[in-house]
């Protein structure tokens, strides 16, 4: 019902003028058959006649049921595109919390099989609405011929419908089981790709996958996909042999109850037969909305943003001066009998123009701060200022574009682009694929690189390459330099970080390399979710021996 509604909402005329298109075939479908019993059972027509007007009526009716169903079909993969479409930008204005929480996993599956699922019950539509529009013009015509036999043949095709529906409801019942197996095959599938390396290096923890995770979770896949198929073939193989037997009680009750003629109850088997393709077919297609209303279910409990045409690209950044994280507090979810970690409260400030270097430990709360302070994440408690005007709702978006950020877990993509998504400047791009050492690694066709296939070291420094092209004030750099040699490390710190300062960016550096921590205007150090500012002593002892002092730091 949901994929009607929708499509009344959104397509209404197009759906009601497809409609009309299958009422007209089905009027043509029933007026072949009014043919034949009115001309071509007639012992006393003209054949030379009759076969002309029917073979033109015939040919009516092949046009305008081919219309029908393509126009249909054209409507459902337009509906699919566009439905597709809202799903990715509704994922990419969602929170990243909630994008997180949802895991990469489901989305892959609602992006793949519940977009699937969608686009064959649209595909297979046409065949229910002609099937619907075909049987209620042959009921009314039957009707007209014998009203009798009609309300026998209705209640046999009544009961037969009554079984099919109970076996469709078991259908749906293995298929909404079927689709929460398929969230779990999806993790399995990211773990054996994921984990590619690991799994080779160690066979025990391949077979263990294999045995007690996927082949579990595989094996419940088999039993509802056989299950529901059961049920769907049982179905339609009782609907086909009752539509025989309804052939056979209508001859019946015009030859043996004396009912009606021999020719009505030839017209109400021809009719039969007719029908008993569409219908068959109709009882196919429910199976695929079936699934369809299960990928709803499955989508709507994603909760993402609604959908939106706008991307907000074309907010515009100001010269700010100062950044301030004042009181802010973010706890992570609670995981069973763990408390969710927490971080803060945090009081930070940035002045435009400074390198600031933050150290802290595994757990510390280096990475919340990271999402934090470049809007990943909205604090719970407390609030974030710009030169002193505390953002609101509607100011995130614009914020966030101040940003330019490597982490941790980047996504590499392939294309550069300015600061306000055209081509970048060629000179920039150019004298940073020297300073980066990268003029000899990439190959570009355009604007998008071509090799992306790289070390992890080159590859943060083509990321650093986007970075620099997109031109924004504020850059945050998490441990970029982990991967490096140690010669490119020293270039880095030495040679890059004060070019990036020369541009007017703001920089926001993770790392423990003490040996630079002179290149730092700022120094400061998470431990257990609280920051403090070192200075003085403190920032002598960390730029001795930065790894001993997160060492001693207590296990958030």
């Amino acid at each position: 019902m949901e994929l009607f509604g929708i499509v009344w909402r959104d397509y209404r005329w197009s759906f009601v003028g497809v409609i009309a298109l299958s009422l007209v075939s089905a009027g043509l479908g029933i007026g072949a058959i009014a043919f034949i019993n009115q001309r071509l059972l007639d012992a006393f027509a003209d054949p030379w006649r009759v076969l002309p007007l029917f073979l033109g009526l015939i040919l009516l009716l092949l046009v305008v049921t081919l219309a029908s169903q393509l126009a249909l079909t054209t409507l459902g993969h337009y509906f699919v595109y566009r439905l597709r479409g809202q799903l990715i930008k509704r994922i990419m204005d969602t929170d990243i919390e909630r994008v997180e929480q949802i895991g990469s996993a489901r989305l892959l599956a609602s992006l793949s099989t519940d977009v699937r699922y969608i686009t064959v019950a649209f595909v297979r539509l046409p065949e229910l609405v002609q099937g619907g529009v075909l049987t209620l013009g042959a009921t009314l015509y039957l009707g007209w011929l014998s009203p009798a036999i009609l309300g026998v043949t209705a209640l046999w095709v009544a009961a037969t419908v009554v079984v099919c529906m109970r076996m469709v409801i078991w259908v749906y019942q293995h298929m909404a089981k079927l689709r929460e197996v398929e969230d779990r095959l999806y993790a399995d599938y990211q773990s054996v790709i994921e984990g590619r390396k690991e799994l080779a290096l160690n066979r025990d923890r391949a077979e263990w996958l294999y045995r007690d995770v996927y082949t579990p979770n595989a094996d419940a896949y088999r039993h509802h996909i056989v299950r529901g198929d059961t049920c769907h073939l049982s179905a339609i193989n009782w609907f086909n042999i009752m539509m025989l037997g309804a052939i056979g009680v209508v001859f019946f009750l015009a030859n043996g109850l004396g009912w009606a003629s021999a020719q009505v109850a030839i017209t109400f088997s021809l009719t039969l037969l007719f029908l008993r393709a569409p219908l068959i077919q109709a009882v196919g297609a429910v199976p695929t909305l079936i699934n369809a209303r299960v990928a709803f279910d499955k989508l709507n409990t994603l909760v993402l943003a609604d959908y939106r045409d706008a991307f907000d690209s074309g907010s515009r950044r100001h010269a700010w001066q100062e950044i301030a994280l004042e009181g802010v507090s973010y706890r992570y979810p609670d995981e069973e009998a763990r408390p969710g970690f927490a971080v803060g409260p945090l009081d930070l400030t940035l002045r435009r123009g400074e390198v600031v270097f933050l150290i802290g430990g595994n757990g510390s709360g280096k990475s919340t701060l990271a999402r934090l302070l470049t809007g990943l994440y909205q604090p719970q408690a407390g609030s974030i200022r710009v030169d002193g005007r505390p953002l609101q709702e509607a100011d995130w978006t614009t914020y966030r574009q101040h940003f330019s950020a490597i982490y941790t877990d980047f996504h590499l993509f392939d294309r550069l682009i300015g600061p306000a998504g055209e081509s970048p400047d060629a000179a920039l791009v150019d004298e940073w694929l020297t300073e980066l050492e990268m003029q000899h690694k990439l190959d570009f066709d355009g604007d998008r690189v071509t090799n992306v296939n790289l070390s992890q070291g080159q590859r943060k420094r083509l990321a650093m390459l986007l970075a620099v092209a997109e031109q924004r004030d504020l850059v945050l750099l998490d441990e970029w330099a982990a991967d490096q040699d140690p010669q490119f490390r020293r270039i880095f710190y030495r040679q890059l970080l004060p070019r990036l300062r020369a541009l007017g960016k703001t920089l926001v550096v993770i790392s423990h390399d003490d040996h630079y921590f002179d290149q730092a205007d700022r120094l400061l150090e998470l431990r257990g979710g609280l920051l403090h500012e070192l200075i003085g002593d403190e920032r002598k002892a960390a730029s001795r021996d930065a790894v001993a002092r997160v060492g001693r730091q207590a296990p958030a």
